[in-house]
Formats: structure tokens, C-alpha cells, sequence
């Protein structure tokens, strides 16, 4: 059990084109949303897609990768951590995000 670790592994298409934005320490920040579908058979035997959204963060140089080479639609793999952080609304309620802090990735497709 002690080689159990933070990590995900997912493929999937781009719901948006990345947001990107340099900080003021002058790190690139890149902001984006992946789906990514499962198929299964229901009672009826008809096929089901089920697609699952995931927000996804990467930093400095695999940001600038992202940056210049990918877009709304494409399809990527990657390989990250899972993070939740918590922000407060501008009503003052507390909110919290889960997204995957991608390490590497692998454009696929065309």
C-alpha cells in the first residue's frame, strides 16, 4: 500500500480553447475543461454515452505547450493529481473545486 499515489491518467476531448494567463511572478497558468465518455448497454441493449467533465490546471512550460498547440476539440491525454482548493463567492459562501494538475501530456488524434 505505500506505493499508492496521487495520480490520474485521462483521455479526452477539450471542452474550450485553454485559458492562459501570466502571473505576476511571470509563471504561465493554463486553465481548460476535458470530457471524457464511457459507453455502456442499458436493459434495452441500447448503447449509452456518458460523458464526465473534468477541469484541468498546468503550469509554466506545459502551459505554454498548451498554449500554442491545443484547442476546443482536440484530443488529448494526460497524466496529473487530483487537488481540491476551496474560494468564497462574492456572497461570501464557500465553495470548493477538484481539478487535475496535469504533469504531462500527449496530443492525440489529427
Amino acid at each position: 500500500m505505500n506505493t499508492l499515489r496521487n495520480k490520474v491518467q485521462l483521455i479526452g476531448n477539450l471542452g474550450n480553447d485553454p485559458e492562459v494567463i501570466t502571473l505576476e511572478s511571470g509563471k504561465k497558468l493554463a486553465r481548460f475543461s476535458l470530457a471524457t465518455n464511457d459507453y455502456y448497454k442499458n436493459n434495452q441493449g441500447e448503447k449509452i454515452t456518458q460523458t464526465d467533465w473534468h477541469n484541468l490546471i498546468a503550469w509554466n512550460k506545459t502551459a505554454e505547450i498548451i498554449e500554442a498547440y491545443v484547442s476546443k476539440g482536440q484530443e488529448v491525454a494526460v497524466e496529473g493529481k487530483l487537488m481540491t482548493r476551496s474560494y468564497e463567492t462574492k456572497t461570501g459562501e464557500k465553495r470548493f473545486i477538484t481539478e487535475v494538475v496535469v504533469s504531462e501530456l500527449l496530443m492525440l488524434g489529427k
